[in-house]
């Protein structure tokens, strides 16, 4: 195994002290990607549960929801959209508890997005897979950073 002096080129990058890449060699981008991304979701769960909970004509009234009918279906959406809101929050400000807080939010919003399935399936599965992506970026990389 080489070492590498820190500041020698590793596939275009600076190599760090420890010869890591110096730039989100730590998966911190990962992070930061779920933190974002869960903000944005959390809004837009937000935003769909108010209009829901108004009976917009933004939905299908006669679309077939597996939890009683639309304006329930809004305030779920409403109440996980603050629920991940909160999560970003503490993303954001670091720590254990805001990565288990997010994978938590995270894994509700990914449940939530699979009993909206019959409604509208493609944009179910497209959250799903986002949901996917928030878990693993807290999951694999949100570790306790050493001081």
């Amino acid at each position: 195994m080489s070492v590498i002096d820190p500041g020698t080129r590793v596939s275009g990058r600076i190599a760090g002290p420890q010869g890591e890449a110096a730039y989100g060699g730590d998966g911190s981008g990962w992070v930061l990607f779920a933190a974002i991304i869960m903000g944005i979701v959390g809004v837009l769960n937000a935003i769909y549960g108010i209009a829901a909970i108004g009976s917009s004509s933004f939905f299908l009234e006669d679309q077939r929801y597996i939890v009683e009918g639309l304006n329930t279906w809004g305030w779920i959406a409403l109440i996980v959209g603050i629920v991940q809101l909160f999560a970003c929050a503490s993303v954001i400000r670091g720590g254990q508890f805001g990565r288990w807080f997010g994978i938590g939010a995270a894994g509700v919003n990914s449940i939530t997005a699979l009993l909206s399935m019959p409604a509208y399936p493609f944009w179910s599965l497209a959250i799903f897979a986002v949901d996917l992506m928030i878990i693993y970026g807290l999951a694999a990389y949100g570790r306790r950073r050493p001081a």
